[in-house]
């Protein structure tokens, strides 16, 4: 139940590697997605926002600010943009067992 499978046009891969990989998610007022899973990642609101989460048979509405970054255990659900503005996030999903170095490093280097 890949989010980009199931919703690939608000779902967006934007870097993918052994350890991580980055999804972009944009919407629209009234946007819905359908059942999806998430591994344990990393939210950057990019926009602020209001959706309509459901997972678990039952539903909650959450209200956003832009620049938030927080933490998600891995998780099922569903979401709905209720709100007046676009959806813009920044989710980095963590894989597991990426314990070996890694030679995709991209920053500053250590003198």
């Amino acid at each position: 139940m890949d989010p980009v499978t199931t919703n690939p046009d608000l779902y967006k891969v934007v870097f993918e590697n052994k350890r991580v990989r980055v999804l972009e998610y944009r919407d629209r007022p009234g946007d819905k997605t359908t059942p999806h899973e998430h591994p344990d990642s990393v939210m950057h609101t990019l926009s602020s926002f209001r959706r309509r989460l459901g997972a678990d048979g039952g539903e909650r509405e959450v209200e956003l600010p832009a620049g938030m970054t927080g933490w998600l255990p891995a998780q099922r659900h569903y979401g709905e943009n209720i709100g007046e503005t676009d959806t813009h996030v920044l989710f980095v999903e963590l894989k597991e067992n990426a314990a070996e170095p890694s030679s995709d490093v991209v920053g500053p280097s250590e003198a």
